[in-house]
């Protein structure tokens, strides 16, 4: 009976990750929307924050770059997605490691499978994904911050949370509030130490790093049914993309069950520690903001306040205290049964699913996997062996694509992750028909000089490549006939004649940025060393050395 109460909670955790992600197992890529995956991606300037756009996928990039040379992107992509979903609600119930094996049920599923996990998965967002995942591990080590050994745990369960800007913020705000005062300076210096490859090069990038607040309206949360925004920030939704939102969390009924279960987590939260329940009111708070003039104004006259844009993302932080809240209201509200402490725990678990069941496999096919046409790898080979200089630029130009071979389905153009150089792929989004424009100053400067008819290799343009089949046209007419060196059903690429003049778009300094990226890996290194040599070990050993 132990045995089985032992293993029933990460069995549960890891039947749900295998519930949600059973279509895309066996070999294949999920592309769609921001996620892009390839077979190996090179390790390429943007990556490591040097490239002419604000760092936005740093380190992430770099990392994905490196572990592709280890293991096929495909494989990586499913061990990610996997690991993110197991370790969330395995998290969860770890935090409550005190608690009934119900109460830590109840917590487990009510993290993993809720409104946050099914709209970031069906956007694609798989850094978010992963950084929800460590926010309870990030919690519980912060908490209990007292010996070096505590401090290198929390290095090692926020490293994963830091591969974006905003999963930096996330992780580093929970740690700052869930540490206290009294380590304030140690959980700050970690956070500086592990978002450094992302913040240096965003403040030394010379080009502007304030935003358009056009994106404000584009990406404030919203609501999903009759009840409004906050209810929907209340059982963790409101994306701003309809398009990946569940189609049960537009059910009538289900912002009525949102609100008893937000009513059972605020009498669960009593047992919370104070700083992690005000943060995740915080998050709410400034979820709510977006979309209104204040956040405007801020994406539009603060550097780097663009992070701020999509919202949403910052329910994140209320997700901890609900879910374990939640449990814990659940447990309460069981102990003072008379009768059925364990049916009515049973039915708090089955809650978030009962309410949500089109998360289960892929979304009832949402997430499906393909391979990259031939097409692609024969331009990389083309690419990897040639002399001729300069850079590539991706037409038609456009952030997405839909790509028949793909289902039409809409996909981040996955030319810049693919293609062993520096692809240049304009970054203007368009939502609800409405163009945001991006932040590339290159990629502004090869549409203008597109508009125009202007040479692009006076922009360090060697190379374009011309995606079939996805919408969009080319202007411009760039495209000479005699330059094209290869054609296929899906791509064509060219070579421009004539040597590309350097590229003299602006980038951040190379010195501090790599600085940065070395400080953060060593960081991590040295975390991992602590706790498989821990220093009484590596003392004792030198001290039998020396004598």
């Amino acid at each position: 009976m132990g045995i089985t109460r032992r293993f029933l909670v990460p069995g549960v955790c890891a039947a749900m990750a295998l519930v949600v992600l059973a279509p895309l197992f066996g070999r294949g890529f999920t592309l769609a929307y921001d996620m892009v995956f390839v077979p190996r991606q090179d390790l390429l300037p943007a990556a490591l924050g040097l490239g002419t756009a604000l760092p936005r996928a740093v380190p992430g990039d770099a990392v994905v770059s490196l572990l592709t040379y280890l293991v096929p992107g495909d494989l990586l992509q499913q061990v990610l997605l996997a690991g993110a979903l197991f370790a969330g609600p395995f998290g969860a119930a770890r935090y409550l490691r005190d608690e009934t094996t119900g109460v830590r049920l109840v917590a487990a599923v009510a993290y993993g499978w809720s409104g946050f996990v099914a709209e970031r998965l069906f956007i694609r967002h798989w850094p978010y994904l992963l950084t929800y995942a460590c926010l309870p591990w990030i919690a519980r080590a912060a908490r209990t911050l007292r010996t070096p050994r505590d401090a290198a745990t929390l290095v090692l369960v926020s490293a994963p949370a830091v591969l974006t800007p905003t999963g930096g913020i996330l992780a580093a705000g929970l740690a700052m509030v869930c540490g206290g005062t009294r380590k304030l300076w140690l959980t700050t210096s970690i956070a500086v130490l592990l978002n450094a490859p992302w913040w240096v090069p965003a403040i030394l990038h010379p080009g502007s790093t304030l935003s358009d607040p056009a994106g404000v309206t584009a990406f404030g949360a919203r609501g999903e049914s009759w009840a409004g925004p906050l209810t929907s920030l209340l059982g963790l939704g409101g994306i701003w993309n309809a398009e990946v939102v569940p189609a049960s969390r537009t059910n009538p009924i289900v912002p009525v069950i949102v609100i008893a279960m937000t009513a059972i987590a605020v009498l669960g939260m009593r047992k919370l520690e104070k700083p992690m329940v005000g943060l995740g009111v915080a998050g709410l708070a400034l979820a709510l903001v977006g979309g209104t003039p204040v956040l405007g104004w801020v994406v539009e006259h603060v550097p780097g306040g663009g992070l701020l844009r999509d919202s949403q993302k910052w329910v994140a932080w209320w997700a901890l205290p609900f879910a374990l809240g939640f449990a814990l209201g659940a447990g309460k509200v069981a102990s003072a049964s008379r009768r059925g402490r364990t049916a009515l725990l049973a039915a708090a678990a089955i809650i978030p699913v009962a309410i949500m069941p089109d998360l289960a496999w892929g979304g009832w096919g949402r997430l499906a996997s393909v391979d990259y046409p031939q097409d692609w790898a024969a331009v990389r080979q083309i690419l990897e062996t040639s002399d001729h200089p300069g850079d590539v630029v991706a037409l038609p130009l456009g952030s997405f694509r839909q790509f028949a071979w793909n289902g039409d389905r809409t996909q981040y153009d996955p030319a810049a992750q693919y293609l062993p150089r520096t692809t240049v792929v304009d970054d203007t989004l368009v939502v609800d028909g409405r163009a945001v424009p991006g932040e590339d100053a290159r990629a502004a400067a090869v549409r203008k000089a597109l508009a125009e008819g202007r040479d692009l290799a006076e922009l360090g343009i060697g190379w374009i490549l011309v995606e079939h089949g996805t919408p969009g046209r080319i202007s411009g007419n760039p495209l000479k006939p005699d330059e094209r060196i290869y054609h296929g059903r899906w791509l064509d690429l060219y070579q421009l004649g004539g040597p590309p003049r350097p590229d003299e778009t602006g980038r951040p300094p190379k010195a501090p940025v790599i600085t940065a990226d070395v400080l953060a890996l060593a960081t991590v290194m040295l975390s991992v060393l602590w706790l498989v040599l821990p220093a009484g070990s590596l003392g004792r050993s030198s001290s039998r050395t020396r004598e």
